[in-house]
């Protein structure tokens, strides 16, 4: 990578965050060593980006800095539409429409140039036979992550065999073609993942949970890589 591209990823990096980066963490992104992040924050300051921070702290674009007018180049612009044509096929209405409109958003602020790429996309999805059937609301499930809404339902595993859960709903995962819950199950006391085609009975409680060490995502991640 060149290093002015280099320079551009550290702002652009810092700009899609609220809270401090490490060096650390930058050069493994930038796949640089630590020490060339320093020089380069140091030379991006210099030149009058107002990054706060201090090595072996981390850093943080400064609330005073002006957005720049959104570019893009073309494998990125493949990615935005590639990423939204999936997301109209794979997920559902209100995800497809929020798609279309961030496309539509997306164009407004694009030179013409890079607007006709858009409108000659050649990056296409669709669904196929192999599509599962989801009976339950999928808008309202997503809102209920959202807004830790604790859930109620019937789920049946591969067996038939049909059991009432009290969940936590932590996240949603694509398996193709497959959606997966993953949510801390109240009943087995533990995570577990649940197929979105074998809910049923879905109910949104009104009681609300609270972020607890244990029982959230990030700790699902770190027991998986143990």
């Amino acid at each position: 990578m060149r290093r002015a591209d280099r320079l551009f990823r550290i702002v652009e990096y810092l700009k899609a965050r609220r809270t401090v980066v490490t060096a650390q963490k930058l050069s493994e992104v930038l796949e640089v060593s630590p020490r060339t992040i320093y020089r380069d924050i140091a030379d991006l300051n210099a030149s009058g980006i107002p990054i706060m921070g201090e090595a072996g702290v981390g850093y943080i674009l400064s609330k005073d800095h002006k957005v720049q007018p959104l570019m893009f180049g073309l494998e990125e612009i493949d990615a935005l539409i590639l990423g939204a044509q999936m997301v109209k096929s794979w997920g559902d209405k209100g995800l497809a429409q929020a798609a279309s409109q961030a496309i539509d958003k997306i164009t407004t602020v694009l030179p013409e140039s890079l607007q006709a790429e858009l409108e000659q996309t050649f990056l296409f999805s669709m669904t196929s036979s192999t599509e599962v059937k989801i009976n339950i609301d999928f808008t309202a499930l997503r809102r209920a992550i959202r807004g830790k809404n604790k859930l109620d339902f019937a789920y049946e595993d591969e067996k038939k065999a049909r059991t009432n859960r009290r969940v936590r709903p932590l996240c949603l995962v694509f398996f193709s073609p497959v959606w997966l819950l993953l949510a801390w199950c109240e009943k087995r006391d533990d995570f577990r993942n649940f197929r979105i085609d074998r809910i049923q009975d879905l109910t949104i409680s009104d009681n609300l949970f609270k972020d607890e060490k244990g029982k959230r995502v990030q700790d699902y991640c770190c027991a998986m890589q143990n």
